[in-house]
C-alpha cells in the first residue's frame, strides 16, 4: 500500500473516530437512493440505471457504467438525476401510486418473471396428479401388505407367528 493511500486511510479513520456522526450525515443522497431501491425491491445501481433511462430516454451506455459505479459505490457521489428519480419513487410510494411489481421497474432483472400459471385449470390438474400419485401409493401399499398380526413393528404376518396348540 502506498504512502498516499495509507495516509488517506488513516486520516479517514481519524476523522471517523473524532466525528462519528459525520459519516452518517454525508451520504444523505445515497440513503435516498437506497430507500427508493428497497421500495422497488431492486439494487441501488439498478435504480441508477432506471433513473438514467427516465432522465435521458435511453439505457445507460456501457462506457459510463464503470465510471458511474466507481463514483457511486466508492465516493458516495449520486448524480442529480438519480437523486431526483429516487425522490419521485419515494413520494409516489407514500401516496400509493407506485407498484413495486410493475415490469418497467424490473427491466434489468434477468430473472424477474411476471407471468403466472394458466389459472385454475393448471392448478386443478396439478392437485389431481398429486392425489392420484399419493392415493395410488397408499392403495398399492395396502394391497401388498397382506394380513398382519399386529399393527406395531415388527409387522409380522399371521403365518409368521408360531401356532399355539
Amino acid at each position: 500500500m502506498g504512502n498516499r493511500k495509507r495516509k488517506n486511510l488513516l486520516s479517514g479513520l481519524l476523522e471517523t473516530l473524532l466525528r462519528p456522526d459525520q459519516e452518517e450525515l454525508e451520504p444523505k443522497d445515497r440513503l435516498v437512493v437506497n430507500e427508493a431501491a428497497n421500495l422497488l425491491q431492486v439494487g441501488e445501481f439498478q435504480l441508477i440505471q432506471l433513473a438514467y433511462r427516465e432522465w435521458h430516454g435511453e439505457d445507460l451506455p456501457e462506457a459510463m457504467v464503470a465510471r458511474l459505479f466507481k463514483e457511486y459505490m466508492l465516493r458516495d457521489e449520486v448524480p442529480h438525476w438519480a437523486r431526483h428519480y429516487a425522490r419521485i419513487i419515494i413520494d409516489g410510494y407514500e401516496r400509493g401510486n407506485v407498484d413495486e411489481n410493475a415490469a418497467h421497474y424490473h427491466r434489468y432483472d434477468h430473472d424477474y418473471i411476471t407471468t403466472v400459471p394458466q389459472g385454475i385449470l393448471r392448478f386443478c390438474l396439478a392437485v389431481g396428479c398429486l392425489i392420484l400419485f399419493v392415493g395410488g401409493g397408499i392403495i398399492l401399499a395396502d394391497l401388498s401388505a397382506g394380513e398382519s398380526a399386529t399393527m406395531f413393528p415388527p409387522y409380522l404376518n399371521v403365518n409368521d407367528l408360531p401356532k399355539s396348540k
